[in-house]
């Protein structure tokens, strides 16, 4: 069920879940994975996927000086907020850029630390939401974070 496969919780007993594993509030099956054994379920994204958006991320916080971050996960129903409670602890909060994708709602939220708002405009955050949002249509969420993080390091001014 790592696919992200949604279910009603109602339809799924505690008693038939592998040990270390949950139903969460929004339907998902969460489990833990113990060191040193092999994954068995289906990941939600290939090597090479995680490759390039970590060849991404590198490459954006090298060319701007910018910390960029990626987050793909539940920010609860208001979104902002989520987001707004999980920058700050995100590493280097105050000289970096975070992502945010919340799937379940179809929101994509961009926050920029304080020591960088000059250069990671309001302006630079829409260019990387446009970006995004064109691959996240199509279900391409790897995409679409490393096309966000190109056109907001392109658009982002020199130190």
């Amino acid at each position: 069920m790592a696919s992200g496969d949604l279910i009603p919780a109602s339809a799924v007993s505690a008693d038939n879940l592998p040990v270390g594993s949950v139903v969460t509030s929004s339907g998902r099956i969460s489990g833990v994975h113990r060191v040193g054994e092999p994954f068995t379920d289906d990941l939600p994204f290939t090597t090479d996927e995680l490759v390039r958006l970590d060849d991404a991320l590198t490459e954006g916080t090298r060319k701007t000086k910018v910390r960029f971050n990626a987050y793909i996960g539940d920010l609860g129903d208001d979104t902002a907020a989520g987001a707004d409670a999980l920058f700050p602890t995100t590493p280097e909060a105050e000289r970096s850029v975070l992502i945010a994708v919340s799937p379940n709602q179809r929101t994509v939220e961009i926050r920029s630390g304080r020591a960088v708002a000059n250069r990671v405009t309001d302006r630079v955050a829409q260019l990387g939401a446009t970006a995004a949002v064109s691959s996240f249509g199509d279900g391409d969420l790897i995409d679409g974070l490393v096309s966000a993080i190109r056109v907001m390091s392109a658009a982002i001014a020199s130190p």
